[in-house]
């Protein structure tokens, strides 16, 4: 894994599991659907990485696992809930991952807590960050990592993408290098800038690109792509006029309730003439 060769450490680990399950080695057994869960999650193959997983917990559930190999279970389903998007379970894996590693004085717990933090974050609790840190648990790791976590919480909570771009900068290492926080990080920095660019264009029904672009303190270019992007999404209705550099805003459009009227309407006749024809058809008869 430390090589990134997930695809020969899969062939590999698939002969391997055939031996142990011939062997009844349920321990090992654990380990090994656990390490391959992680393999397919870093090929982001999640059907597959989850598969592994529910493998290891059934294996897992037929004996005694030591504390830490299920701390090390509840971090990777944590890690798992979170790429599909459900942070209030993710959390509740997080948790138990801690009190496991905790309890062991486990460097591992430092990183549960931090993915605690950033669950938080994402469901939009940022405010919550402070006090987990500054808890009796907490204050036990500060650090780097959990100061990585505080900063972007801080930019979060104050809508920043300034703040933002400052925590990715002094806290690379940890943000940025750590492969789980980074492709949440990126969301949320998608997120943030079109909550900051719909603030600015509010007031404005025509606006020079470049204006916004130095309100925000972003490249051009870079600033007429993510609106394109948004008028292709429909988080406003607007134009890009690239001859004069402008971006048209248009007031949002009401829908008329005349055009779903007719359709029931129409609908309804249909429904009433088939009807007549039904009965027309027996009469006949």
């Amino acid at each position: 894994m430390e090589n990134k060769e997930y695809s020969e450490a899969l062939n590999l680990l698939s002969g391997l599991i055939k031996e142990v399950r011939r062997l009844d080695d349920k321990l090992l057994l654990v380990d090994i659907d656990l390490l391959e869960s992680k393999l397919h999650f870093s090929l982001r193959n999640l059907p597959k990485a989850k598969a592994s997983l529910t493998a290891a917990r059934t294996a897992a559930n037929a004996i005694y696992v030591p504390p830490a190999q299920q701390g090390n279970i509840d971090l990777q389903s944590g890690i798992l809930h979170a790429e599909e998007k459900d942070y209030k379970t993710a959390y509740s894996y997080f948790f138990e991952a801690f009190e496991a590693f905790n309890a062991l004085e486990d460097p591992r717990a430092v990183f549960s807590l931090k993915y605690m933090l950033l669950c938080k974050i994402m469901v939009s609790q940022a405010d919550d960050v402070a006090s987990i840190i500054s808890s009796k648990a907490g204050l036990q790791y500060v650090g780097p990592e959990l100061d990585a976590m505080k900063a972007v919480a801080d930019a979060h909570a104050k809508r920043s993408l300034k703040l933002f771009e400052i925590a990715l900068c002094d806290f690379k290492a940890q943000l940025e290098e750590d492969p789980i926080v980074h492709r949440h990080l990126s969301s949320l920095y998608d997120t943030l800038l079109e909550q900051n660019l719909c603030r600015l264009i509010e007031p404005f029904s025509r606006v020079e690109i470049a204006h916004i672009a130095e309100l925000i303190e972003l490249p051009v270019d870079h600033l007429e792509k993510k609106l394109s992007q948004m008028i292709l999404d429909k988080k406003f209705a607007g134009t890009l006029d690239q001859g004069a550099g402008c971006l048209v805003i248009f007031d949002d459009p009401k829908t008329d309730a005349i055009f779903p009227a007719t359709l029931e309407t129409i609908s309804n006749i249909g429904k009433v003439v088939d009807s007549l024809y039904v009965r027309s058809a027996k009469i006949m008869a």
